[in-house]
């Protein structure tokens, strides 16, 4: 009997120090490090199209800005206060640069609002100079950093859809994208002050003397100066389209279009606009970081404009950024 139980225990520790021993030899499954490339992908070619969709709202008299046609310095001229909607541009300033100036008009069914920068200041092509008022109902929706980013090369075409009402239909853009600084409207030049003649005492020929009174001030100018903006897409519905002020719209922003262009995936490729980075896979898997510039994205894929031929194998995900240097590290460590 104690013979067997020994027996019987010798081989059950025998059973277990061998499950022991697999489960020793057993990897233990871990995530892959940070740049493993998990799959390739490969450079196409297709039609893009680069959209943005913002929300906005039904507004009436929005302001928009306008910006400096060229680099070199600003000269306002003086905006008289207008009565009415102008049906004719307003000339509003002109940025001179190398002898010539390049005019800067407030288009026809809008009013001057404001400057933006001091008056003979030296300003930069696209930079905001005058803030304009549209006389009658705009679409108007905010834009954050990313959508603006996106919205850099100019809105090429705007549908606009109203929450339950009209469209969609085209949306004329008004001005720029960009935020706006309050506008400030300059007080008119005063008059030269009338030479007074005084009488002399006594002579019956002069007409009784007239009560002195204060020089002549200027007209006070009705306008109020527009205040600082967010930035924002400022659009105008056509003729005929039934607008009612602070209804809900969507906007659909095409900012661009490319026939058969060459495109790769956005998860392998470091960056969004401009200029990023993709890693090129050689024929033995190693890695090779090259620089590529950006054009347009639909958020699936993103073209490729130079950098690549188009037959390279892309890892993926692609290139990290290099992480941040520790401002208060040790050098060399």
């Amino acid at each position: 009997m104690n013979t067997r139980l020994i027996l019987t225990g010798l081989a059950s520790a025998a059973v277990v120090a061998g499950c022991s021993a697999t489960t020793a030899s057993t990897p233990v499954p871990e995530l892959a490090e940070r740049g493993t490339t998990m799959t390739t992908a490969s450079l196409t070619r297709q039609d893009l199209t680069n959209k943005v969709s913002l929300k906005g709202k039904v507004t009436l008299n929005p302001i928009f800005g306008l910006v400096a046609p060229a680099g070199g310095q600003i000269r306002y001229v003086e905006v008289k206060d207008q009565k009415g909607t102008p049906t004719k541009p307003t000339r509003a300033g002109a940025v001179w640069a190398g002898g010539k100036s390049t005019t800067i008009d407030v288009p026809a069914g809008s009013t001057f609002a404001g400057r933006l920068v001091d008056d003979r200041a030296d300003v930069t092509a696209g930079m905001p100079v005058v803030s304009a008022k549209y006389g009658g109902y705009g679409i108007v929706a905010d834009i954050d950093g990313a959508q603006a980013y996106a919205l850099t090369g100019g809105p090429a075409v705007v549908r606009a859809q109203i929450t339950s009402g009209p469209g969609p239909f085209d949306c004329a853009v008004l001005g720029t994208t960009a935020a706006l600084p309050p506008g400030t409207i300059p007080e008119p030049p005063a008059p030269p002050a009338q030479p007074q003649t005084e009488p002399k005492p006594g002579d019956p020929s002069q007409p009784p003397p007239v009560p002195q009174q204060q020089p002549n001030q200027p007209a006070k100018d009705s306008r109020t100066p527009s205040e600082a903006t967010g930035m924002r897409l400022v659009c105008t519905a056509p003729a005929g389209i039934q607008l009612i002020n602070g209804a809900d719209a969507t906007l659909e922003v095409v900012t661009g279009q490319a026939k058969q262009a060459l495109v790769a995936p956005v998860e392998a490729v470091a960056g969004k606009q401009g200029q990023g980075k993709v890693d090129v896979l050689g024929p033995d898997g190693a890695r090779q970081t090259k620089d590529v510039t950006l054009g347009l994205t639909d958020g699936r894929v993103v073209e490729i404009k130079s950098g690549l031929t188009g037959t390279e194998k892309l890892a993926v995900p692609g290139p990290n950024l290099p992480p941040a240097q520790d401002p208060n590290a040790t050098p060399g460590k």
